[in-house]
């Protein structure tokens, strides 16, 4: 029986999830202990920075929340960019994004921290391309019409894949669309290829509407960080409930691949997902992540991107992205080349 076409509404809770991509500056606040197990004892309240299906929902599902010895209070953010614009101005303490947005933030000369770590596969960062088409490798893309989320991780892996393919972003049509638009351009034809990440990706292939052209297994890097305000960690008490969340992360993300299937129930509720589509994407993606030093490895990483986008004049200064980190949390944590952990194939 064929399978229903995925259509763009779907796509539409999905927003919330954009870790790596340019957003609205909306954010949504709760105040930590409204339920389950979050109002933890003492006067110390930890401003900390989410999306939708982020950090709260897996600390919650993992049992993570239930013995705080300080207050949670949870602010909601479309994407990263805004998450980083609230921490510089001291509205949070702490939040989560993907590998780009500290790097951007970093360029418009923010007061930010990255304090931790985590490396996935990047199997999930993909170029797509309809089922049908007839591009079989990157090196075809010349003169395609691409659509990519501008300043998003996804645009860097295109940046990637097209120099390893000995192609520039000027021998392709760039589209710059946000993945809602770009889910209905690609489904509609009207662009070549969508570079994209995960659940994008599992939701496309679940769908059968497109195919993986090439992935950012080689070229992205996998990582994706905790960032801290300057003053909180400069506050003893803050400091030291930062660190207890990060301990907490690092465990949650330890439950989350033990049990892929129980979280991707959590995950799917929380976002809207379909189930089948957050277990592809908690097995391809989401639950593969090691939490890791940020050492000199991810630092040098990170510069690859800064000097990547500052040479493609997106971000306007030269960045030094080690002036942006405090390694103060780094002690036992393996280093960011760890590989990250896999599911077995078929499972």
């Amino acid at each position: 029986m064929k399978r229903p076409p995925l259509l763009p509404a779907l796509l539409v809770p999905l927003a919330l999830l954009l870790s790596a991509c340019s957003g609205a500056s909306s954010a949504s606040t709760s105040t930590a202990g409204s339920g389950g197990g979050t109002d933890g004892k003492g006067s110390l309240t930890l401003d900390v920075g989410d999306q939708k299906g982020g950090s709260e929902a897996v600390l919650r599902a993992a049992g993570e929340l239930d013995d705080l010895t300080y207050k949670i209070h949870w602010s909601t953010f479309t994407s990263g960019p805004p998450l980083l614009e609230a921490v510089n101005a001291k509205a949070v303490d702490i939040g989560g994004v993907g590998n780009t947005p500290p790097v951007f933030a970093a360029g418009a000369g923010s007061k930010i921290k990255v304090v931790s770590a985590s490396h996935g596969t990047a199997s999930g960062d993909t170029i797509l391309v309809p089922k049908d088409s007839k591009l079989s490798d990157p090196a075809r893309l010349k003169g395609r019409s691409v659509a990519v989320a501008q300043g998003s991780s996804a645009h860097y892996n295109l940046v990637a894949t097209l120099r390893r393919a000995g192609l520039d972003l000027s021998d392709i049509k760039v589209k710059y669309l946000q993945p809602a638009d770009a889910l209905a351009a690609f489904t509609a034809g009207k662009v070549d290829a969508w570079a994209v990440w995960d659940p994008y990706t599992s939701q496309v292939l679940r769908a059968r509407q497109g195919r993986v052209l090439s992935d950012g297994n080689g070229l992205s890097n996998g990582l994706a960080f905790q960032v801290a305000a300057p003053d909180a960690l400069a506050d003893r008490k803050k400091s030291a409930a930062i660190k207890d969340y990060l301990d907490r992360l690092r465990r949650a993300q330890d439950w989350v691949f033990r049990h892929p299937e129980q979280w991707a129930k959590v995950w799917a509720k929380d976002t809207g997902l379909p189930y089948e589509v957050a277990l592809d994407a908690v097995k391809r993606t989401n639950g593969t992540r090691v939490t890791v030093a940020v050492d000199k490895g991810a630092i040098a990483s990170e510069q690859k991107i800064a000097d990547t986008f500052t040479e493609l004049k997106l971000i306007p200064r030269k960045v030094d992205f080690g002036d942006f980190v405090d390694p103060r949390f780094n002690g036992g944590l393996p280093a960011s080349t760890t590989a990250p952990r896999t599911y077995p194939k078929g499972s």
